[in-house]
């Protein structure tokens, strides 16, 4: 049930991924992926537990996302990575969609939430996610297929979790004022 040492701690290479998403991937520390998995997240959710019932629909700027849309995009984009993850483990040929948060995140319904709610929606598909990627065996996490016209590795998605995690926790530090 667990992944094989190399697969889960070798940083993906610059050949599984989109340039873009190095922005993300530099960000995770080196180590077992899934152990960055599991402790990232109860740091993140703590930061924005300290977030007042009051402020949970502020935002930074006008037009830009309130707390409890970042935590919907969070989540989503975890299930978005962990889809194509999923997707690309069992069937490389086909290629995925592209994804679009700008349209996804006004209709996701989270500015209408309690921030509450969202982080523990975010605690459950962390729980899956984690479990998927512990399903991974070596082969599996350097299997590489096409999502939105991009190649990636199962093992680069993963990563992009975390990454992207701590993206948005540096986000909510410098442009939402929250602190550790």
């Amino acid at each position: 049930m667990s992944t094989t040492i190399d697969a889960a701690t070798e940083r993906p290479g610059p050949d599984e991924y989109d340039a873009y998403y190095h922005k993300y991937i530099s960000l995770v520390p080196d180590g077992d992926i899934t152990v960055t998995l599991a402790r990232a997240f109860p740091q993140t959710r703590e930061i924005l537990e300290t977030v007042p019932l009051g402020r949970e629909g502020w935002a930074y700027e006008a037009g830009k996302w309130n707390f409890r849309e970042v935590v919907g995009h969070l989540a989503d984009m975890e299930r978005v990575f962990a889809g194509r993850a999923l997707w690309i483990a069992r069937d490389p040929e086909t290629a995925l969609p592209s994804f679009e948060q700008n349209v996804w995140a006004p209709n996701s319904n989270a500015r209408h939430r309690p921030l509450r709610e969202l982080l523990y929606e975010w605690a459950s598909v962390r729980a899956a996610s984690l479990t998927l990627v512990q399903s991974f065996d070596p082969e599996t996490m350097v299997r590489v297929g096409t999502a939105s016209g991009l190649r990636f590795s199962v093992r680069s998605l993963v990563w992009m979790i975390a990454g992207h995690e701590l993206h948005h926790r540096e986000l909510l530090r410098e442009r939402y004022g929250l602190t550790e």
